[in-house]
């Protein structure tokens, strides 16, 4: 019977474990060059997560800390490095992944419906319209 609940228990705790965070800081990566494009720290504010630029990788000849132009509403004309890209995701326990937010590409100004999972360490950042979608893989930035 001891041997049964300490079976239950191990088990129970190595799941907890196994659901990671997406709360930290992490680097995108550029689709078509593989380069490091900027650092976005995602925190939890209550039950829903948020994600901010924290710094971009630019060339020496590109604007160091540019605005976003083209983005929509509040963010027109705000500076990328500092500006909320991802909003309002909660976490479903059931499917282990971050749904019901929204991430912004500042680069064209495109809103998408959003999905993040853990996946080997790194995190999975889904962004889609309808059934069209693209997925990208975010490294762990210390």
């Amino acid at each position: 019977m001891m041997k049964t609940h300490l079976t239950l228990i191990l088990l129970l705790l190595g799941s907890a474990l196994s659901a990671q965070t997406i709360t930290g800081k992490w680097k995108t990566i550029d689709d078509e060059t593989g380069k490091p494009r900027s650092v976005v720290k995602i925190e939890k504010r209550g039950d829903k997560y948020f994600g901010t630029i924290e710094r971009l990788f630019r060339e020496p000849g590109e604007e160091q800390d540019p605005v976003c132009e083209v983005c929509p509403g509040s963010r027109k004309n705000q500076k990328v490095i500092g500006m909320e890209i991802i909003t309002d995701m909660e976490y479903d326990a059931d499917d282990e992944e971050y749904t019901g937010g929204e991430i912004l590409d500042p680069e064209s100004g495109n809103l998408y419906d959003c999905k993040l999972w853990v996946e080997d360490g790194n995190l999975k950042v889904r962004g889609y319209v309808m059934f069209l979608y693209r997925t990208q893989t975010w490294l762990p930035y210390e």
